[in-house]
Formats: C-alpha cells, sequence, structure tokens
C-alpha cells in the first residue's frame, strides 16, 4: 500500500471518528440548561405523578435539569395555555391529557386550539377510570348504587377534577345510563376532588387507578365499584369492568403524554421523544407504569400524532352524546 492510499485513508478514518465525536457532542449538549415540565393540575393527581415519574430520568437523559412547574386551573387549560404560547426551543413541554389536547376544545373559546398549538412528543401512559364511593355510602356494588341514585333524585353528586374531564365525561355519562338526576361539582384537578370523596363531601367520582390505587385496601374511606377498562385492570382484580356489568359506553381511558410548542425544531422533537422513550423503558419506571395501571404505550413521534387524529372524533361525539356544559 503506498503512502498516498495510507494517507487517504487516514484522512478518511480521522474524518469519520470526528464526525461520530461531533454527533457525540451534539446528542448531549441540550440547548437549556433548566427543562421546565409543566403540568396543568396541582399536586397530587395523575398527571402530576406521571411528570414527577419521568423528570429524573429526563434530567439524565438531556443532561441538564428538569423541574416540574405545576400550573393548575380551568380544567387544564391555563397551563396547556401556557406551553401553548412559550418560545419553541425545548425549555418549556407539557405533561398533558385528553383532557387539555382533545377534549376542552369541544367545551370552551380557547384561545389556542392545542392541535395546532403544541407538537406532539410521546405518549406516556394511558389508565384505565374507577367509579368509587365514599366508604360510608350504603352501595357495595354499582347496582346498588344506581339503585340508590334513581330512588333520590338531585340527591347525589359527583366530583371531577374539572370540567370536560374524562372523569366529569363520565359522571355525565352516568347519569346517561341510570337516567338519573345528579349533580357536577368541578374542582382545580383530581387531587382535591378524591381528598374531598375521601373526606365525606361528596359521595361519587370517577378517578384513574393512578391516583387512587393507594387510597384502597383495608381500612380505605373509599371503595372502588367498577372501571373502564376493555378488561379487567391488574390492580384491581376483583373490581368489574362497566363492560362486564352491561354498559359499553364506560370502556374509556385517560391517556398522558408529553409536548412542545408547535413550532420547536422537528430535530428537537425527535431528539425529545427518543431521550423520553428511554426513560419509559427503563426498568423502574417502566415497573411504577405497571404499578399504576398503565399500558406501554412509549413510541414514536407519529404514532403518537396519529392517535391523537383518532381520539378527536371520539371525544368529539362523547361530549356532544353526554351534553356535558362547563360548569
Amino acid at each position: 500500500m503506498n503512502s498516498t492510499v495510507k494517507h487517504f485513508r487516514s484522512t478518511i478514518l480521522g474524518a469519520a471518528l470526528a464526525a461520530a465525536a461531533c454527533g457525540v457532542l451534539a446528542q448531549a449538549a441540550y440547548p437549556c440548561k433548566v427543562v421546565k415540565l409543566v403540568s396543568p393540575y396541582p399536586p397530587g393527581g395523575t398527571t402530576d405523578i406521571l411528570a414527577r415519574l419521568v423528570a429524573p430520568g429526563m434530567a439524565k437523559e438531556l443532561g441538564t435539569t428538569v423541574i416540574v412547574d405545576n400550573k393548575g386551573g380551568a380544567s387544564s387549560n391555563i397551563g396547556t395555555e401556557f406551553v401553548s404560547g412559550a418560545p419553541a426551543d425545548g425549555c418549556t413541554l407539557l405533561l398533558g391529557n385528553n383532557t387539555g389536547i382533545v377534549i376542552n376544545r369541544n367545551l370552551y373559546k380557547l384561545r389556542l386550539d392545542p392541535v395546532t398549538s403544541l407538537a406532539p412528543i410521546v405518549e406516556v401512559a394511558s389508565v384505565p377510570l374507577v367509579l368509587y364511593v365514599n366508604a360510608a355510602e350504603s352501595a357495595k356494588t354499582f347496582d346498588q348504587l344506581g339503585a340508590a341514585i334513581k330512588a333520590a333524585p338531585g340527591k347525589y353528586s359527583f366530583a371531577s377534577g374539572g370540567s370536560g374531564s374524562p372523569q366529569h365525561l363520565m359522571g355525565e355519562m352516568l347519569k346517561l345510563e341510570l337516567k338519573a338526576d345528579m349533580t357536577h361539582i368541578p374542582y382545580r384537578g383530581q387531587g382535591p376532588a378524591l381528598q374531598d370523596v375521601i373526606a365525606g363531601q361528596v359521595p361519587v367520582a370517577f378517578e384513574t387507578t393512578t391516583a387512587i390505587a393507594s387510597q384502597l385496601g383495608s381500612g380505605s374511606r373509599i371503595r372502588a365499584l367498577a372501571t373502564t377498562g376493555s378488561v379487567r385492570s391488574k390492580n384491581l382484580p376483583d373490581v368489574p369492568t362497566m363492560k362486564e356489568l352491561g354498559h359499553d359506553n364506560f370502556v374509556v381511558e385517560n391517556w398522558y403524554g408529553v409536548f412542545a410548542p408547535a413550532k420547536t425544531p422537528p430535530a428537537l422533537v425527535e431528539r425529545l421523544n427518543r431521550d423520553l422513550v428511554k426513560v419509559l423503558k427503563s426498568p423502574d419506571v417502566a415497573k411504577s407504569l405497571a404499578e399504576m395501571g398503565s399500558r406501554d404505550v412509549a413510541g414514536s413521534v407519529d404514532q403518537f400524532k396519529q392517535f391523537i387524529a383518532k381520539e378527536l372524533p371520539y371525544w368529539e361525539s362523547l361530549v356532544k352524546r353526554s351534553g356535558a356544559k362547563v360548569d
């Protein structure tokens, strides 16, 4: 091999190694010293739990600081709008859910449409809801609760984390299925709603398996009567699904995902997706998600976009059929 060929190969190898090194450096150099992960609800609900679950892994993968920022109110619209209008630099992200992304647009006159003002990054979790009552209620089954509600028109109320939330819509669907009157009591987040049912201020509510699991068990002040999944929850194997009980309209899950402002560069969105998928599939986080009752839903940016596109007509129809209004 002559010296010219050797020099050529050496030059090519050196260039390749330099390019690889630059690639590693580019991957490591996230553009923000601090990333604000906005949870559009107060502390204590499922969205907040998930944000705090993924934040440490995000910080490790991105090589930066990740702070969970709770901006609750207006059924998640305040926090969702805050991120929608933030600079598209990857420094402000949203851990949103189906309420803020695909439901509220059917109920509120929003200044920004989340579907067009946010860029989907990755789906984080999807969990069924649980119909539960305060333990002081005499109803031990769904049928007993239904009979009690129908026997006392206007007496019963149900709590939710805000108007337009899946928990609210399931309460409206419950009224339709039972052909009974109930009063909706909206709160500024699922955490406060759950606490008031535990305290006996409101008798009935729907909540995700994520937020309610730790509140159930021996000596609990609440009682689970049914879930809204297509099959029984592994975490609540003794609790029947609404579908089992003859209510097919109640096959519903709450889903959650991470979003960036719409004009965030596609390469940065893809970078965030890759790093977040690593976090979500890491053993500790995957175990925690499974314990919360979530399916493994982490996938590509395109998969998340396609999923949201399918969700839009479903929730629009459900809002119309249920007659849900903003309280």
